[in-house]
């Protein structure tokens, strides 16, 4: 509680030994410095304070620009994704990756400002009323004994923002990635610092709490790849079935309705596993995000029909039957030293 005497000014109170230094009176000095130096010296921190956050927020913003820019020039960033053709246009890919910076670079920064803002703000104020003469430190300690309450109440909360903070900052998935999330899989449709928000291929939206996603896989992120494992029968010629792959996914490849989605030349692995029916060739495309189903359709429906063409067999389910008859009864019948005609395998 502010009191008047005719005790000497303090030190840091200027206005009060500037008046009474020319009036030689305690009690106008202290009504001055009430009066005028407590409300300039409250207006010079909040100026300061105002100072102080503008500047931040422009460095925060000069790092943004700088984060949406990239730090390889985008030629030289398209080429080192996919190694693309130098006379191909700006692909999707191309456009995705950048509409992706742009997008964390700006939840980045407004990120960054909100915590800037609530530190300076909250020192701010402490400073003010430690200059209005209110004992701060029951305050601070108040606030530690609130932040450790909190800390061991609200356990779950803090995570969950803590971990939206890592994602949003390592960049793990974005709005329009394709995740799986190990119960919940789908189209991330937002993602906030405590939850995110994922739609499945049924519909269905999932929210999932950031501090309980353990792992992530993200289908969409940078390229993906088409994965085909081609089964043909087992008397087909694995030689040419590789030729005939390698000539089809050459095809989509130099399609210009392709250019773009498909950003390397498509390789034809070889054989993958001998099954029960038939023996799987495996090819793959390695395309842009979220293009990798789209080429895959395409690619079986080519295949199919390429096959059909070249005459090459696309294995069924066979299996092998033994009909077995009366033993007891074919031995009676069946001359002796001639062979019973009760077994004989039936080709299913």
């Amino acid at each position: 509680m502010l009191s008047f005497g005719t005790g000497d000014c303090d030190e840091d109170q200027q206005v009060c030994n500037f008046v009474y230094d020319l009036t030689d009176n305690q009690t106008t000095a202290h009504v001055a410095d009430v009066l005028i130096g407590k409300p300039l010296a409250i207006a010079g921190l909040l100026v300061l304070g105002l100072l102080i956050r503008w500047a931040l927020h422009r460095l925060v913003d000069r790092l943004v620009a700088g984060a949406q820019d990239g730090v390889l020039p985008d030629r030289v960033g398209r080429f080192s994704l996919g190694h693309q053709r130098s006379e191909a246009p700006p692909t999707p890919l191309d456009l995705a990756t950048s509409t992706r910076r742009v997008q964390r670079a700006k939840t980045m920064g407004s990120l960054l400002k909100s915590i800037i803002t609530g530190l300076v703000t909250a020192i701010v104020v402490t400073m003010m009323l430690s200059e209005l003469g209110v004992d701060i430190a029951p305050i601070i300690a108040s606030a530690g004994i609130v932040g450790v309450a909190l800390g061991f109440g609200a356990q779950s909360l803090v995570k969950d923002f803590l971990s939206g903070i890592f994602m949003i900052f390592e960049d793990q998935y974005g709005v329009g990635d394709v995740v799986d999330l190990g119960e919940a899989s789908g189209t991330v449709e937002a993602v906030s610092l405590r939850v995110t928000r994922l739609r499945d291929v049924n519909g269905t939206v999932w929210y999932v709490r950031n501090g309980e996603i353990l792992r992530v896989g993200n289908m969409s992120q940078n390229w993906a790849r088409t994965v085909l494992d081609i089964s043909v029968a087992y008397d087909e010629d694995l030689a040419r079935v590789r030729r005939v792959l390698q000539e089809v996914a050459h095809d989509l490849w130099e399609d210009e309705d392709f250019r773009g989605r498909i950003i390397e030349e498509p390789e034809v692995w070889g054989v993958e596993a001998l099954g029960a029916d038939g023996v799987a060739v495996r090819v793959t495309l390695k395309t842009a995000p979220l293009e990798q189903w789209a080429v895959a359709r395409e690619m079986r429906q080519r295949i199919k029909a390429r096959f059909d063409f070249e005459g090459i067999e696309i294995p069924f389910p066979q299996r092998v039957i033994w009909h077995r008859g009366d033993t007891a009864a074919t031995a009676a019948t069946t001359p002796a030293g001639s062979s019973p005609a009760g077994e004989k395998p039936v080709d299913g």
